[in-house]
């Protein structure tokens, strides 16, 4: 066999090295994130007097300051099985309770979300009604989209989870998540947990298009949680197990994707236990479950995790993490892991959570 000169040997000892440096990177780079110091203000929201909060999936602030609360209480008048559980409360700046909207709704039945719209409309999604209701800033019904199944149908059961997922329907939805806008006044609406689309209405309210199906494939969804709509008007769609945000225009043409990818503290727990397996970890970790991008000319993205890790991450709207702000518990200033996030201005944060029965206001430092 020939000796090798040294120019041949420098090169395959490169080559090797190049090799085994791709080997050890993931498809995926894991990312890092500085601690966002920050805190809680303590005992912000005022209930009245012998009235709590049951789980609390949605808060939205409108242009005043007002907080609204769509919270899974009023639940006592029913079976123990499937009694209706939504109740959507107003609090004032300081936090004072000014009133509860819509009691005994008939399109109430298991709260999900609550969003603001530019003027200042009140809009809640509901999982359990399969409707989104759409309020005055008075608190009367100006326009409901989909419809509940009929208490007379000898058929009305929760919707069967199928695989693969019956055709989705216009107009009608099974367990949508959440409502958004963009500049022209388009409306945009997440199904679900048993569809995997998104529905889009012109501002009149007006069936336009669907785009998405269930899956992992790109522009494909499963569980698109969340919602959240930038300035360019450019749509987040919090794809959450698929562990992802797809990033659509108007039209539904995919335009990017966006990771989480930022390991859990070592130690870390959650609400309900010791640390996951690691397949059920890696399906969890950055598994967006809540989305909002602050108004004004500097935009993020806030993306809230599921119960565990449980953390709230800061990202540029390219995807970059810039920072993490708590991690998972039960004590002011940890997450059960925020369903629904408002962030009215970009160091101003309220994170409604389910596991906690709360809703915490953030002031980033």
């Amino acid at each position: 066999m020939a000796a090798l000169d040294t120019g041949e040997i420098v090169m395959k000892n490169s080559l090797l090295a190049l090799l085994l440096c791709c080997l050890a990177v993931p498809s995926l780079a894991q990312q890092t994130a500085p601690a966002i110091p920050f805190e809680s203000v303590a005992d912000f929201l005022k209930l009245p007097e012998g009235m709590n909060f049951g789980e609390v999936p949605g808060v939205a602030v409108n242009s005043k300051g007002h907080v609204f609360v769509f919270t899974r209480s009023n639940s006592t008048q029913g079976p123990a099985y499937g009694p209706s559980a939504s109740q959507l409360l107003e609090f004032g700046p300081r936090g004072d309770f000014i009133r509860e909207i819509g009691r005994g709704l008939y399109g109430f039945a298991f709260a999900h979300t609550v969003r603001i719209d530019k003027d200042d409309n009140i809009w809640a999604v509901d999982k359990g009604s399969d409707m989104i209701i759409k309020f005055s800033p008075a608190g009367r019904v100006m326009m409901v989209f989909g419809r509940r199944m009929e208490s007379t149908s000898p058929n009305t059961k929760p919707h069967p989870h199928v695989d693969p997922p019956r055709p989705a329907i216009d107009g009608l939805f099974r367990e949508p998540t959440d409502v958004a806008w963009d500049s022209k006044g388009n409306i945009y609406i997440t199904d679900g947990y048993i569809n995997s689309r998104v529905a889009k209405y012109d501002k009149n309210g007006e069936w336009v298009k669907q785009w998405g199906e269930y899956g992992s494939g790109p522009g494909q969804l499963r569980v698109p949680h969340s919602l959240a709509i930038d300035r360019n008007d450019n749509i987040y769609v919090g794809d959450r197990s698929n562990t992802r945000v797809q990033v659509y225009d108007t039209e539904g043409n995919l335009l990017r994707t966006i990771k989480v990818d930022v390991p859990a503290p070592p130690g870390t727990k959650g609400v309900y236990g010791n640390v996951p397996p690691a397949q059920r970890l890696a399906a969890m970790i950055g598994a967006p479950n809540a989305l909002c991008i602050n108004p004004g000319p500097n935009q993020f993205l806030f993306l809230g995790e599921t119960i565990f890790p449980g953390r709230i991450f800061k990202l540029s709207l390219d995807g970059k993490v810039l920072g993490v702000i708590g991690r998972s518990g039960r004590q002011l200033g940890q997450f059960s892991g925020a369903h629904q996030l408002a962030c009215p201005t970009e160091n101003e944060i309220y994170a409604a959570e389910t596991a906690n029965w709360r809703v915490q206001k953030l002031i980033l430092r």
